[in-house]
């Protein structure tokens, strides 16, 4: 499938609403079916028959389907180095993606972590309702990464974008803003550099701590390693992950809470 380039994307900055909606509408359907070009999707072996899209193998093991499964919505929080990182292996694997609203993303980041940039478009200015954008364009990519630049999305809006999600068989990624009903939350922090000395040197690694936490499931965390291992590639190599438990207190005042109303019934 043609990834649009950004500039193509650009031109549609002059338009009002209903118009660039249109004309990413008649981009959508002009663009050959998504399952054509991607040849090394990663089928679910349960029940779920959802496939997933691929990521770092560093943040594999703390995704409890070992990768962004299609249909669902998550959020992320943190450096631009864990979506750089999403963005090429789920384009290296074959899937199409595209950044909405984030115009100061460095894609040269991305693509030095092995990202094809035929398989990228991007909206830098998607106007005043990059989530209706963010919906159109639900139809036409494998992977949706939009950029909220710090806006509350309403809860109801919200469910109908996941349900348009998981209709279309795509992953959206909402980030830099306020999302309810996420099946997903990602967070990400740097914690160290390999490389720097005093105020010279070369980066060599990149290390960060994820948290991942599944609806549903206890908060895996894991300290990740970004190592260059060649021209256009890097490893991402993560500690064990580590479940992120109650403190001992809380998990005794929650016993004693449910204790607490078995008696009351």
């Amino acid at each position: 499938m043609p990834a649009v380039a950004s500039g193509d994307l650009s031109s549609l900055a002059g338009l009002s609403r209903q118009e660039r909606l249109e004309q990413l509408r008649r981009r959508i359907a002009a663009v050959p079916g998504r399952g054509e070009a991607v040849s090394r999707r990663l089928p679910l072996a349960d029940a779920d028959e959802r496939e997933v899209l691929a990521v770092p193998a560093g943040v594999a093991r703390l995704l409890p389907r070992g990768g962004l499964a299609r249909g669902t919505v998550s959020s992320y929080s943190g450096p631009n180095s864990l979506l750089a990182g999403l963005l090429a292996a789920a384009t290296r694997a074959g899937a199409h993606a595209v950044l909405i609203g984030m115009p100061r993303f460095g894609l040269l980041a991305a693509v030095e972590m092995g990202a094809r940039l035929d398989r990228i478009a991007v909206v830098p200015d998607p106007g005043p309702d990059p989530v209706e954008v963010a919906a159109v364009l639900l139809d036409g990519m494998d992977l949706v990464v939009l950029g909220l630049g710090g806006a509350t999305v309403a809860p109801g809006r919200s469910r109908a974008l996941v349900a348009r999600a998981r209709s279309k068989g795509a992953a959206l990624v909402v980030t830099d803003g306020h999302w309810s009903g996420v099946e997903l939350a990602l967070a990400a922090r740097v914690v160290g550099y390999e490389g720097l000395g005093r105020g010279c040197g070369r980066v060599q690694a990149l290390h960060l701590d994820v948290r991942a936490q599944h609806r549903g499931a206890q908060p895996r965390t894991a300290r990740v390693d970004v190592r260059p291992v060649a021209r256009g590639s890097v490893e991402w190599v993560s500690e064990h992950p580590t479940i992120t438990r109650l403190p001992e207190a809380a998990i005794t005042c929650l016993s004693e809470a449910v204790a607490d109303a078995r008696e009351m019934r």
